[in-house]
């Protein structure tokens, strides 16, 4: 196989089994229940773990959890993809990737939150 076919071959296998956020992105004006959705925009404010993300089609508030188990520092005018799920009022974040790369992990995906036990209290309980 030469090499031209190969280095073509390698980028379209590659292209399918890495997750790439920006492929399956929902603007958010389109959201709606689901479960691992990804979105991304612009930071528009920041209060506390909280902020107002804006895409052009429409703005949400996203829930990065409390601060004293995880504090996310995001800044405004920061771009940011976030995956996690929409329920009727805000965006609950499973994880924050930065535009530099950088992701905060803020949970492993739907279900009881780390933190539902309250502070230093397992969330089993």
């Amino acid at each position: 196989m030469n090499k031209t076919i190969l280095l073509a071959f390698t980028a379209a296998v590659l292209m399918f089994a890495l997750p790439d956020p920006v492929r399956s992105q929902t603007s958010i004006q389109d959201l709606q229940r689901n479960r691992d959705t990804t979105i991304s925009g612009t930071v528009k404010s920041v209060v506390g773990n909280e902020f107002i993300l804006t895409d052009g089609t429409g703005e949400i508030i996203v829930d990065a959890g409390p601060r004293w188990y995880r504090e996310v520092n995001l800044r405004v005018g920061e771009k940011v993809t976030v995956v996690g799920d929409y329920d009727d009022y805000d965006f609950d974040a499973y994880s924050i990737r930065r535009q530099n790369g950088e992701v905060i992990q803020i949970r492993n995906g739907p279900g009881r939150p780390p933190w539902a036990g309250g502070r230093g209290r397992d969330s089993q309980n």
